[in-house]
């Protein structure tokens, strides 16, 4: 269903969700074991990371972000004026190297995403699971577009990844459940990162924008998690039976 190095793309970024989620309840565990079983499985994600990294780099699929000269000394922010971004009369200021980072890994993710729901839409059994997933492309296509925007006013080229290619064929690689549980997640990664773009830009403009998508992407899961629900896809937690 995809070529050129989408496999590897996909997996890249499986990783980046996996250091995150187990980092994550590596501060929420107490027992010594289970504290010692996260911090091996982030350590192996690492490793692997780096490796899917570094071949999708060798391999051209994965270009670098733009390089930026170092700075010469530390400077402090003197006035209110450095938040704003919405403001009608007068120049915005440049973003600055977060904020940076923060639309350029959007820009990127999204990118796979968009390619990912793509082919998922182009496989799926069931006509609701089909349009859900046309409808998650579309969004992806819209963070893309806003994002880079916001980096080409400031004279920065957007990332220029093809996110893998989708192919014409419509053998499912996975199960429509499995496909939905996917995007499940990956979803749930974009509002995290939706969250640490209000959380560290501090352009209001931006933090808007952020928010303004965290917002689709919440609503974008939950019509997700309805449409597993409905089929007797989703599994219930454990429940605090204390």
């Amino acid at each position: 269903m995809f070529e050129n190095g989408f496999d590897i793309m996909f997996c890249r970024i499986l990783k980046e969700i996996s250091m995150g989620m187990y980092v994550l309840h590596l501060t929420m565990a107490y027992r010594k074991d289970i504290i010692k079983l996260y911090r091996d499985m982030t350590d192996l994600t690492q490793e692997y990371y780096g490796k899917f990294t570094q071949f999708l780099l060798d391999e051209g699929l994965l270009p670098s972000p733009t390089f930026i000269n170092f700075p010469q000394s530390a400077d402090f922010v003197t006035s209110n004026h450095y938040l704003k971004g919405t403001n009608i009369l007068g120049q915005k200021r440049p973003i600055n190297t977060v904020e940076f980072g923060l639309l350029y890994h959007g820009i990127e993710t999204n990118i796979t995403g968009m390619q990912l729901m793509a082919g998922f839409a182009q496989c799926a059994e069931g006509e609701e699971v089909r349009k859900y997933f046309l409808k998650g492309k579309e969004l992806s296509k819209e963070i893309i577009k806003e994002f880079g925007e916001k980096l080409l006013q400031n004279d920065i080229q957007p990332p220029a990844t093809s996110g893998g290619t989708v192919t014409n064929s419509t053998e499912a690689p996975f199960s429509d459940k499995l496909m939905i549980f996917c995007t499940y997640l990956l979803c749930g990664f974009s509002i995290g990162g939706q969250g640490f773009g209000i959380g560290f830009s501090l352009r209001n403009d931006l933090n808007m924008n952020f928010g303004k998508f965290g917002i689709e992407v919440f609503e974008y899961i939950r019509e997700g998690v309805k449409i597993m629900i409905s089929n007797g896809w989703l599994e219930e937690a454990p429940r605090m039976d204390v």
